[in-house]
């Protein structure tokens, strides 16, 4: 079949565009024959309206009122299109010649971490989209969880923090996990008690795209967000019907189902989304301890749209989310346990949040309120203890944006609670925090060739007291290949002991904060990017993102914790207080992208240098289990609904421990295949294939077996992993 690509600069379809009577008019052709497309689409956004064109590749498109949209173009055999403009268009038609190209190019994409539906390339904060096939590549070799699609991303790195359990957190350029912070559209997601175990229990099949920004972004969604910022944008309902099943299986033991079903009518539309992810205990290195846990866990996600008028949508969703883990010595999970065999760890988890949304459209602006509620209950079991407590925590948000010819404002409120409540123990931590926020951002073309993108955000936290946090992004439309973005600003965390050192122990012993001693953490940072693309030799189309970046953490929460972890050793307890010098991260980041015909490489390069300034942690030491070197390198061959197979490797440098040694470096090799048909396909893939685990180096578990000590994680545990299993689509 041949293929003809559409460019970032609108390069295939001639699309003449006229407003008239509330309708836009759209006319999709092939610019290289001039004969019209029958049966392309075109859609709406939001609104989520579309229509397919007719014998003249012709349609139209009812829009709501005037206002800024993103108009996506799709037709069988050519690469989609997601143009971001403004309705009513100043004049009574637009025609842009698009000259077709032989090359693939990237797809435009429409994001909305910053509250607005723009053009990813029309953005000036730098914002990186992990969408379509390489979304779904990566559901195929992890249906369980997210971090497959977290983990390979240049500059982010999953580390965990639990030898036998394997709970797992995200650090962004060095940066510990607290400090990102954690979206599902829009909505905060797992904060405070419940980000232990956040990324292990999101399961990636409702999700369309995810969005990444690394810096401070504490200005777009309030505090939390030095590292960084994830948003996981699920699937909405469209006219035609997506109903889709997942089942998948492991050679370490794991099964997943899953299903997804999304449809839209005339007055509601729905999404549902379930799961059910299930593991047996694995121990590949014969070492006696799980290095993957046993665990059942179920994942259920309802959501209804109500399009109330035209111009006006209510959106109500749940979700719930029920988990049993447990680790360690194999001869007690296997039901066997005497007086030497008696470790485990076991972790009892159960959520539950709404979420409730209500948009209005006015001539060019449009109303958004929100509110989400969420219950958290985890339970952690050892022999002899046990810590245990639950998390109540809303948001509600509203804002109101506004589209001029050149200038778009956003500014609203918003109102954040959390509140933990331990059970059984007597130590004090128990908290209520409540914070209220109001926020302006604005973006504004000051020439073709500049657009800047500023923001100011005020919070309130009722024990930390008040946080200014200004933001302020530039990009700079060079020439029609080469863009670049500067930006930064301030960032706070309110102080928390649910910190990946304090997951480290299971809590035990940890003191609560001291309330009239702690400060909160704030930062300051920012990042310069360069992005050039072009086709070379008429074949290849390439695509280089340069990135440098800088974060300053001040009065960093830290707990002075030892390197090897003997869980009940006597009374010794720990305790949390603000770092006398700050830590600091800065590196850079290379991205490179060479597309020729069906073949697709990918190359990253990350260097990060994050450094603990402060007494008692050996000044200006680099922060353990962060490599400073990072390689990635993906190589995918596609035929467009036949089959596609890819190749990766990864290179992870020496990372520094706690103990002041420095672990060895590695390679991860894999390697994927998938064969699609018409309502089906079948995948297989491979994970790890030199087998690296941390156990061919040293012993992860130290004796005694009844009271085990363990080291630090850097390495992979479980080893060389194949997956496979079937998708349906009906």
């Amino acid at each position: 079949m041949k293929f003809f690509f559409v460019s970032l600069g609108l390069t295939l379809f001639t699309v003449p565009i006229a407003w008239g009577q509330d309708t836009l008019r759209v006319s999709i052709r092939d610019a290289e024959t001039g004969k019209p497309l029958i049966g392309a689409t075109a859609r709406l956004l939001p609104g989520n309206i579309g229509a397919a064109t007719n014998t003249d590749g012709r349609l139209a498109l009812p829009v709501p009122a005037p206002g800024r949209y993103a108009l996506t173009y799709s037709s069988i055999g050519y690469q989609p299109q997601t143009d971001s403009l403004t309705l009513p268009l100043p004049g009574d038609s637009l025609v842009v010649q698009l000259v077709a190209v032989e090359g693939e190019v990237l797809e435009e994409v429409v994001v909305t971490s910053t509250r607005s539906n723009r053009s990813i390339d029309d953005i000036p904060t730098r914002i990186e989209a992990i969408t379509g096939e390489e979304l779904e590549e990566k559901a195929n070799m992890r249906p369980g969880d997210i971090r497959m699609q977290l983990n390979e991303s240049t500059g982010i790195q999953v580390q965990q923090t639990s030898a036998v359990s394997a709970s797992a957190t995200i650090r962004i350029q060095g940066l510990d996990g607290r400090y990102t912070q954690l979206l599902q559209d829009g909505f905060p997601l797992y904060t405070g008690f419940a980000a232990g175990l956040s990324i292990l229990q999101i399961p990636p099949l409702n999700l369309r795209q995810i969005e990444v920004i690394k810096g401070s972004a504490s200005t777009l969604y309030g505090g939390g967000a030095i590292a960084g910022l994830v948003n996981l944008v699920t699937k909405r309902p469209t006219a035609e019907r997506e109903l889709s099943f997942m089942a998948n299986g492991t050679t370490a033991g794991g099964l997943d189902l899953s299903g997804f079903w999304a449809q839209k009518g005339q007055k509601v539309g729905v999404t549902l989304f379930a799961a059910r992810n299930t593991q047996k205990e694995y121990d590949p290195g014969n070492t006696g301890f799980s290095a993957i846990p046993h665990y059942e866990r179920y994942t259920f996600n309802p959501r209804l749209y109500f399009y109330l008028t035209p111009t006006a949508t209510l959106t109500v969703g749940a979700m719930g989310n029920w988990e049993n883990r447990i680790g360690g010595d194999m001869q007690v999970l296997d039901g066997d346990a005497d007086s030497q065999h008696r470790y485990f760890e076991r972790n009892r988890s159960d959520r539950a949040s709404s979420q409730l949304q209500f948009d209005k459209r006015f001539a060019r602006s449009i109303l958004t309120v929100k509110n989400s509620v969420s219950y958290f209950n985890r339970t952690i079991t050892q022999p002899g203890y046990r810590f245990a407590g639950q998390q109540v925590a809303s948001f509600s948000e509203a804002s109101y944006t506004h589209t001029g010819e050149r200038a778009e404002w956003i500014g609203g409120g918003n109102l954040w609670t959390e509140q933990f409540t331990e059970r059984g123990a007597a130590l004090g931590r128990n908290y209520q925090y409540t914070t209220v926020g109001a926020f302006l951002q604005n973006n504004y073309r000051v020439r073709p060739w500049l657009t800047l993108e500023t923001g100011l955000r005020g919070d309130y936290h009722n024990r930390f007291g008040f946080f200014a946090l200004p933001r302020v992004s530039a990009l700079f439309r060079l020439s029609e290949h080469l863009t670049s973005r500067l930006g930064g600003g301030l960032g706070y965390k309110a102080p928390t002991l649910f910190t990946e050192d304090a997951e480290s122990v299971g809590f035990r012993n940890v003191l609560p904060i001291n309330q009239n001693a702690a400060q909160a953490e704030t930062s300051r940072g920012g990042n310069f990017d360069v992005n050039y693309h072009t086709t070379l030799f008429e074949v290849l189309d390439v695509s280089v993102n340069q990135l440098f970046f800088y974060t300053q953490l001040n009065h960093a929460l830290v707990l002075d914790i030892p390197a090897i972890i003997t869980p009940g050793a006597g009374t010794a307890t720990y305790q949390f207080a603000n770092a006398d010098g700050p830590i600091s991260s800065r590196g850079l980041e290379t991205n490179v992208r060479i597309g020729y015909e069906d073949f697709q490489l990918y190359a990253g390069y990350s260097l990060v240098d994050t450094r603990r300034k402060y007494s008692g942690a050996n000044r200006n030491s680099a922060v353990p289990l962060t490599a400073k070197h990072r390689v990635n390198l993906v190589g995918v061959y596609e035929q467009e609904g036949k089959f596609r197979v890819g190749l990766e490797a990864y290179y992870i440098g020496r990372k520094p421990l706690s103990t002041g040694e420095e672990s060895p470096s590695y390679w991860l090799l894999g390697a994927m295949g998938e064969r699609r048909w018409k309502h089906f396909s079948v995948f297989l893939n491979f994970e790890n294939l030199l087998n690296i685990r941390q156990n061919r180096y040293e012993s992860v578990v130290l004796p005694p077996v009844n009271q085990p000590s363990f080291r630090e994680v850097w390495a992979p545990l479980e080893g060389l992993v194949a997956n496979g299993g079937i998708k349906l689509f009906l």
